[in-house]
């Protein structure tokens, strides 16, 4: 099983609200996950956009977990890490 970092679809139409997951990667977007890291919320004012715990996430990126290109911006614009 590989493993992916990956926002997960919440909210209405024209208000989406993510998730931050770790999903299998043959999973559909919206399916069943392994565990919730975070959340993004796109609407918000730039402080409470995003969140995530940054001990879990950093687990499974040593267990091999590959990020998706947008939680990899998000992780990358909030400081995270340097990829």
């Amino acid at each position: 099983m590989s493993a992916k970092i990956r926002l997960k679809r919440y909210g209405t139409k024209k208000r989406p609200f993510y998730r931050v997951v770790v999903v299998d990667s043959r999973r559909p977007r919206d399916g069943k996950t392994i565990e919730e890291l975070g959340f993004y919320h796109p609407i918000e004012v730039e402080e409470k956009q995003f969140s995530v715990r940054a001990e879990r996430v950093q687990a499974w990126l040593d267990r091999g977990a590959k990020p998706s290109d947008t939680v990899r911006k998000l992780l990358n614009k909030n400081k995270f890490f340097e990829r």
